[in-house]
């Protein structure tokens, strides 16, 4: 029993008893798991987008040259405009060149007259041979000069037709429609048709061919993905190719892939490709570099994650995933290509498995966590413009090495 004098220092010591109790449950209790936020996986289409830099070229190219010699008197267009096929261009000094007309046609006049004459004596000579009243020998050479005389006229006619075609020259037009360039000559100058004297540039912008090249080993990989079954891919003429401008915008019209070389260039191990851009507005100019952005295909099963779920090292890449009783791995991926915001999986992942992607920093491999799925967004929605992805992922760390 305990007395009342001490029932005070008993209680006392029972509250401190307490209170020491429920300090220990306090340090020993676990904290409680942190929150992450996962994507589940889900085979998805997957459009297969290569970004390639290229240079622009006009679809036609025409150097206008001199044909005859002569001195330039007027330049008949206005430098840097568009000009129709036809379109006088220059004009030199047809004087010479309608005085040799004029010469070509008296010599072809003579021959005329010189052939008349021996028709004629053929002409005389026939009965006369056949009575016996001159020789055979005088016969035969009476058809020898008409022969030679008719000779004679068709090359008068060929030099006149050859003076006519001179004195043409001498009017330069356009030999395409296009964007004529500046003018190489000025009026007294001297140009010479042996020499080919460049005149002026006429180049046709509408529409324009975009000329970049692709590494031997991606163009297999594709041909191997497609004979897979991993990549759908249209024809040829159907692949269609988006430009980026040098600041980074993408011109508003798309164009068509309408070549593929054959053959790899040993001095690059490249293969050549060529597609076909509207330019109505005559914004793309030739020679100006370019990045293009060709839709190659789609993968009707393939899976994206967020850029911000992987870590990327020198030499890898990998995920956190949450595994059974929600217990956080890490998992080593082989990455595609950056298609947006989002990175294609080639190998490493599952379709159903759980991609940590907001939380990272409180997710350790080995950990449980608790988990909140988010709301996948397809791939390729709200893609930046192009090149910004690959920014954002050479901050990160630095670029994996893919396979």
């Amino acid at each position: 029993m305990i007395d009342r004098k001490s029932r005070p220092a008993a209680l006392a010591g029972l509250l401190c008893i307490g209170l020491a109790a429920c300090g220990e449950e306090q340090k020993t209790a676990a904290p409680p798991p942190p929150e992450v936020v996962v994507q589940v996986i889900k085979p998805e289409p997957v459009p297969s987008i290569v970004e390639l830099p290229g240079r622009l070229q006009a679809v036609r190219t025409a150097e206008v040259r001199a044909r005859v010699d002569g001195i330039v008197e007027r330049r008949l267009y206005e430098e840097g405009t568009d000009v129709a096929a036809g379109a006088v261009l220059f004009q030199i000094d047809p004087r010479p060149l309608k005085a040799r007309l004029d010469a070509a046609r008296a010599a072809l006049r003579r021959a005329q007259a010189e052939a008349t004459n021996a028709r004629r004596d053929v002409e005389r000579f026939r009965p006369l041979v056949a009575r016996n009243a001159i020789s055979k020998q005088e016969f035969d050479a009476a058809e020898a000069r008409l022969a030679q005389a008719q000779a004679d006229v068709e090359s008068a006619e060929a030099q006149v037709e050859q003076a006519r075609l001179d004195l043409g020259y001498a009017t330069v037009t356009a030999p395409i429609s296009g964007r004529a360039g500046r003018a190489q000559v000025t009026e007294g100058a001297l140009v010479s048709a042996s020499q080919g004297t460049l005149l002026t540039t006429i180049e046709q912008l509408d529409p324009i061919y975009v000329n970049f090249s692709q590494s031997s080993g991606k163009i297999l990989q594709i041909r191997k993905d497609i004979e897979s079954g991993r990549l759908r891919t249209p024809e040829l003429e159907q692949i269609q190719v988006s430009i980026v401008m040098e600041d980074g915008t993408v011109y508003g019209k798309q164009g068509r892939l309408n070549f593929l070389d054959m053959a790899v260039d040993p001095s690059t191990g490249t293969v050549s490709l060529r597609a076909v851009v509207p330019n109505e507005e005559r914004i793309l100019l030739p020679g100006e570099f370019v990045r293009a952005r060709v839709d190659v295909g789609a993968n009707p099963n393939g899976i994206t994650v967020p850029q911000k779920a992987v870590q990327l090292s020198a030499e890898s890449a990998s995920v956190l995933i949450v595994g059974d009783n929600n217990v956080v791995m890490q998992r080593p991926v082989r990455l595609g290509d950056l298609l947006g915001d989002r990175w294609i999986i080639n190998e490493g992942l599952k379709p159903g498995e759980r991609v940590i992607v907001e939380g990272l920093l409180k997710a350790q491999p080995g950990a449980r966590v608790k988990v909140t799925e988010a709301q996948a967004k397809p791939a390729g929605a709200a893609a930046p413009p192009a090149g910004q992805g690959q920014d954002q992922a050479q901050g990160q760390g630095a670029a994996p090495v893919r396979q």
